[in-house]
């Protein structure tokens, strides 16, 4: 039989030829609609996978929370695309279709949560920041045997940034994000080719210094003269005289006086972090630093400086002699008078 005579047969005239057409041809529009158009998502909602979730059981939650109206369409659109969904927490947008449900949860998109750690805060002041996360899951604190490396952080182990992070990632690991960061930017520094400047002998020195650096001042068009003031200290055998290791003796490492003036008698508190009381550098780092901090301590400025005081402006201004800085130090008292009585 040939060709012709069959489709005779299928269609005995054009009419139910076009007709035949215009039905395919909406059903393929209909299906085109339903999957990659329409959609019962009135609100944006969160949907979460767990460990062990099969296709079969995510559709069905799909269903029930009205997010798709077809467990079958779900599970043919998810077989497109590999078979398989992701764990994790999905943030579902208004009008999100079967198809693009499918996608997000076929590729892991899972919803993200964007936490912000600020140059020269502490582990303290971390830990707290972190606890506060609406969208991180577990404790701030170890428990046993869990994630030793992070268990024993100290100031200056963590690298202060922006980190991009999935809904529900512990805090424990967020901070050891923060810690393998810290790593990277320690062995990249080096391979540079930096050389730590003397009296400084080891890595602990240069992060000690540069959080001291890192809290004296937020410019980091000034931060290599104020570790030069710090290092011609040093060279010389003077003590560093710095405020924020008194405030960070002061309130246990914290490092925020809460709005508290430092006033003349704190600076006799009995720490080894009391700079004015102890030669040398603080045992340890005072607060987590930035690569501005640690770039102007692995190259300071090359100055005879050994003073500085806050200029009114949010600077500093540098001195060489003691004279020349009480005049400087008598300017800013001035200033703060001035600003007190308005």
């Amino acid at each position: 039989m040939s060709d012709m005579v069959r489709r005779r047969q299928i269609f005995p005239n054009k009419k139910s030829r076009n007709n035949f057409i215009a039905l395919v041809g909406a059903i393929v529009a209909l299906v085109i609609y339903i999957m990659g158009i329409w959609s019962p998502v009135r609100n944006d909602t969160t949907f979460v996978i767990n460990n062990g979730d099969s296709v079969t059981s995510v559709a069905a939650a799909l269903r029930k929370n009205r997010i798709v109206y077809s467990e079958s369409l779900f599970k043919l659109s998810i077989k497109r695309m590999g078979g398989r969904v992701q764990r994790g927490d999905y943030d579902i947008p208004r009008g999100a279709s079967i198809w693009r449900v499918a996608r997000m949860l076929a590729n892991g998109r899972v919803a993200t949560t964007t936490i912000v750690i600020p140059e020269g805060y502490t582990i303290k002041q971390i830990k707290v920041l972190l606890a506060n996360a609406p969208r991180l899951s577990g404790d701030v604190e170890c428990k046993k045997g869990n994630m030793a490396d992070v268990c024993y952080l100290h100031d200056g182990d963590v690298f202060p940034d922006t980190y991009r992070v999935a809904k529900g990632t512990s805090r424990l690991a967020v901070l050891d994000l923060a810690r393998k960061k810290m790593e990277k930017i320690r062995d990249s520094l080096m391979r540079a080719g930096y050389i730590i400047p003397r009296p400084l002998k080891t890595w602990n020195d240069v992060i000690t210094l540069a959080s001291i650096v890192q809290r004296e001042t937020p410019r980091e068009s000034e931060m290599p003269t104020v570790a030069s003031v710090y290092i011609n200290r040093l060279r010389k055998n003077m003590r560093l005289q710095a405020d924020p290791t008194v405030v960070y003796a002061l309130t246990n490492g914290v490092g925020d006086m809460q709005g508290k003036a430092l006033l003349s008698g704190h600076l006799k508190v009995d720490s080894p972090y009391n700079t004015y009381t102890h030669n040398g550098l603080p045992p340890a780092p005072i607060a987590n630093v930035g690569v501005a901090a640690i770039r102007a301590v692995l190259r300071p400025a090359d100055t005879n400086y050994l003073y500085f005081v806050a200029d009114g402006n949010g600077g500093h201004i540098f001195s060489k002699s003691y004279e020349e800085h009480q005049k400087h130090h008598a300017d800013w008292r001035e200033i703060k008078k001035s600003r007190n009585k308005k």
